[in-house]
């Protein structure tokens, strides 16, 4: 597979600009004096599906010959990406359709819907999911969309990072979210493209670590179960593609667990009335446990998604309630 390039990343940008306007970058006080640096959060959240991801299905849906279109996409997703997806097609007028695991989060589902694809709901999780994907692209002729090994997705997410770059040239350190590794991948080649002095620091939860280990291992591990509540953290195996940019370009992972992603939703909801889905949550609850590593620098977290239910929410209060 072909390794995304700074300019593959720059030719994204043209493609995804008709669609879809840049990001805000935000420099929020509060946050600044908690974590004792300059902190800025990149609000993907405020993208039209929620969520970073749509930069990649955009890059990718417009590729695609007039004959793929005509037969179609399948894809497997916890959510973000299949959103990403269904609205991509959307755009391009491609019929669509999602695998997702068994129990999904319904606001997802429900978006992938409105946007005109199909939902399956297969597996005990993404990853069996992802295999009835695979095998239904083979046996109807579908343009099967893998979620992180797709040269065109990390290509269009790469866009976040050039963003970034553009309003903020001097930040010294990203910190992102991982899931299969597509956003950091985007990271590492286009910050460190322009900058190489810049730390890419991947967050992963504790209870879903296979990219954790697949990195500091430099072998793709595969485990039992990705027993998470972030869906956008919560797949079970290294991918080949992002694990080649990250194992030679990512300076760092650290573990987050589900309480520390639950106390920084409700931070960031309560000092700067972002609303963050647990994945999207996971920088800034490893900028609070980093401390020290961060002080007086220039970082930006990625808040990747705000894809969150009221329920989801109201059991995250419950959770965080005082004794």
């Amino acid at each position: 597979m072909h390794i995304p390039t700074l300019q593959d990343v720059r030719q994204a940008r043209e493609v995804i600009a008709p669609y879809l306007q840049p990001t805000p970058l935000i420099a929020f006080g509060a946050l600044s004096r908690d974590l004792d640096c300059q902190a800025y959060l990149k609000c993907e959240n405020l993208q039209p599906v929620g969520a970073f991801k749509v930069r990649g299905g955009i890059n990718l849906m417009a590729s695609l010959s007039e004959e793929e279109r005509r037969r179609g996409v399948i894809t497997a997703s916890t959510g973000n990406h299949g959103q990403s997806v269904a609205y991509a097609a959307q755009c391009f007028g491609v019929p669509a359709t999602v695998l997702v695991p068994r129990k999904p989060n319904p606001l997802k589902v429900r978006a992938m819907r409105r946007l005109g694809a199909q939902v399956v709901e297969h597996g005990r999780d993404y990853d069996e999911a992802l295999l009835e994907a695979q095998h239904r692209a083979a046996s109807q002729g579908l343009r099967y969309i893998h979620g992180s090994n797709e040269p065109l997705l990390i290509a269009g997410v790469g866009t976040v990072s050039l963003e970034v770059m553009e309003e903020l040239a001097d930040v010294e350190i990203i910190v992102v979210p991982v899931g299969g590794g597509s956003g950091a991948a985007g990271h590492c080649i286009v910050a460190k493209g322009l900058n190489p002095a810049i730390q890419v620091i991947g967050v992963q939860a504790e209870r879903a670590p296979a990219v954790y280990h697949s990195w500091q291992e430099k072998r793709i591990v595969e485990l039992d179960s990705a027993d998470t509540f972030a869906e956008g953290l919560a797949t079970r195996c290294g991918y080949e593609l992002p694990l080649r940019i990250l194992w030679e370009r990512l300076d760092d992972m650290v573990l987050v667990s589900e309480d520390e992603m639950d106390g920084a939703i409700l931070y960031l909801l309560e000092t700067t009335h972002l609303l963050a889905e647990p994945a999207g949550a996971a920088p800034t609850a490893a900028a609070l446990k980093l401390g020290e590593r961060l002080a007086g620098k220039r970082v930006v977290l990625i808040l990747s998604g705000g894809n969150i239910t009221l329920e989801q929410l109201r059991a995250v209060m419950d959770r965080t309630k005082a004794p």
